[in-house]
């Protein structure tokens, strides 16, 4: 049955026989069941709150490699890190044309009695910004330090989450975003490393910023870095050594 609600079309059925929207709804459902503050803080940390916990993993890390690692690790860990916020925004420009293209309404404007957490989402839901950000962060740390990264993904599967819970984006939103985020962390990381690492080496050298890369409590070592071991999307990896810098 199809009705107008805000002046847009909706779906009453649930629709069994499209996975996606069923899960939409089981998920969107324990929103219905929960007390309302347990929504308010689903919604703040949805919206806010780990993308504001990814940054705090992204210093955790950089404080992490800059006081354990000797110079060598401790550029091409940086290295990484600063390629993080930078794949983000990459992602999030590419997902511009694709949202476009696709031209998904969100979840809400199709299907009745979903609980909505935040209002005010009216472009297209296909991908997820949310998902597509969270993930390249974490794929680009994950690629600097394993243990620091492990803990970024977590928080990126937590948001995808978030996303489908707050009434905001279907499944296969999230999933679109942890494959965008992924694949441009990925895929241009040997590229960024290239061009960043040369950077973090000249900020390394300098007598004012250097500590910014190595503290004083850091075991000397060479300028010259080695590639990181980046995962490499097909099978294997990239770089020499599979050394992992959070041992």
């Amino acid at each position: 049955m199809a009705g107008l609600a805000n002046g847009f079309p909706v779906t009453e059925a649930r629709s069994g026989t499209n996975p996606d929207v069923g899960l939409l709804y089981d998920i969107n459902g324990l929103a219905k069941d929960a007390p309302g503050w347990f929504d308010r803080v689903m919604s703040f940390t949805g919206e806010y709150g780990i993308m504001i916990a990814l940054v705090l993993v992204v210093l955790g890390c950089w404080w992490s490699v800059r006081r354990r690692g000797t110079t060598e690790d401790s550029v091409s860990a940086l290295a990484g890190l600063v390629w993080a916020p930078l794949a983000a925004g990459i992602a999030l420009l590419i997902n511009i044309p694709i949202r476009g293209f696709v031209e998904r309404p969100r979840p809400f404007l199709d299907h009745q009695g979903l609980e909505v957490l935040v209002a005010g989402k009216t472009d297209f839901s296909f991908v997820s910004d949310h998902s597509t950000m969270a993930m390249a962060i974490a794929a680009a740390v994950f690629i600097a330090n394993r243990r620091f990264g492990a803990a970024a993904l977590a928080l990126a599967a937590a948001e995808g989450f978030c996303r489908v819970y707050m009434g905001v984006h279907y499944p296969t939103d999230v999933i679109g975003g942890f494959a965008l985020g992924t694949a441009v962390a990925l895929l241009l990381a040997p590229l960024a490393l290239a061009l960043l690492t040369p950077l973090v080496s000249a900020v390394a050298a300098s007598p004012r910023l250097g500590r910014l890369v190595r503290s004083r409590r850091a075991g000397a070592g060479r300028l010259v870095t080695e590639p990181l071991d980046i995962p490499d999307p097909r099978g294997g990896r990239r770089g020499p050594g599979h050394k992992d810098l959070a041992a």
